[in-house]
Parts: structure tokens; C-alpha cells; sequence
């Protein structure tokens, strides 16, 4: 009878440990982006977060870019620049990547969607507005 009721509370709890490792939400993080001198470092450590973390479905990750640093995201420069970062930020948002670029950033280089490389998300609000809203869902904040 002992062995019988051992059993059934480690099955049960074995149960109880598959259920509740299902229920665990991915880790979810945004990066933020202001300087234009830090896109490449920084795309850089959104590729090291998913190679670390084992790959994009054991991650959340999401991009918020203001200021200086959208400039190297326009489509323009881009061709400028041997396409090497529109390369980059391709197969990161192949990877999962959510982009966001600023409204009122785009609004004072006189962008618009169009005008940056494929595949950017408009916050709507602002960039930092973005940033805290992505931190109210959970999101740890990481500024490299």
C-alpha cells in the first residue's frame, strides 16, 4: 500500500512539474537604441542574446530605436553602405526580432515607414513611451 501511494504522488507530482514548465512564459526583453554609434554593437548583442539563449524560441526580443540612431536605418544609406546592416537586421528580425522606430524621430528626419528597411513597427506613441509599455508587459530593459 506504501509503494502504491508513493508512486501515485510522485507521478502526480511529475504531472505537476510538466504542467507548470509549460506555463513558463519565454523571457522577454527589448534593447534600446539611441546612439548611431552603437547600431552595429548593439545588433550585435541581439544576435549573441539569441545564440545564447539557444535560438529565437527561447526568447522574446524586441528593438526600440530614437534619435540618431534610426538615420542608419533608412533605406538610402542603407545602399550607401554595402547593405551590411539591412543584412544584419534582416536575419535578426528572421530570428523573431520586433523593431520599433519612434514617430516623432521619423516625423523630424522627415521619415516615413517607407523611407526605412523592411520590416519595422511603428511606435506609434514615441520610442520611450514604447519602452515603458514593453516594461509594463514584462519586459527586462537592457541599454548596451
Amino acid at each position: 500500500m506504501l509503494r502504491r501511494t508513493l508512486f501515485t504522488s510522485a507521478l502526480a507530482a511529475g504531472f505537476g512539474l510538466a504542467a507548470s514548465a509549460k506555463a513558463v512564459p519565454l523571457p522577454r526583453v527589448v534593447y534600446h537604441l539611441s546612439d548611431a554609434g552603437r547600431v552595429a554593437f548593439v545588433l550585435g548583442n541581439i544576435a549573441n542574446h539569441y545564440e545564447g539563449m539557444g535560438g529565437a524560441s527561447s526568447v522574446v526580443i524586441a528593438l526600440v530605436i530614437h534619435g540618431p540612431a534610426l538615420a542608419p536605418f533608412a533605406k538610402a544609406r542603407a545602399a550607401e553602405d554595402d547593405h551590411a546592416l539591412e543584412k544584419a537586421l534582416a536575419a535578426l528580425m528572421q530570428s523573431g526580432l520586433d523593431a520599433y522606430a519612434c514617430s516623432h524621430t521619423m516625423r523630424a528626419m522627415k521619415m516615413a515607414l517607407d523611407d526605412l528597411l523592411p520590416g519595422f513597427k511603428v511606435a506609434e506613441k514615441g520610442g520611450v513611451v514604447r519602452l515603458a509599455e514593453l516594461q509594463g508587459e514584462g519586459y527586462a530593459y537592457l541599454r548596451p
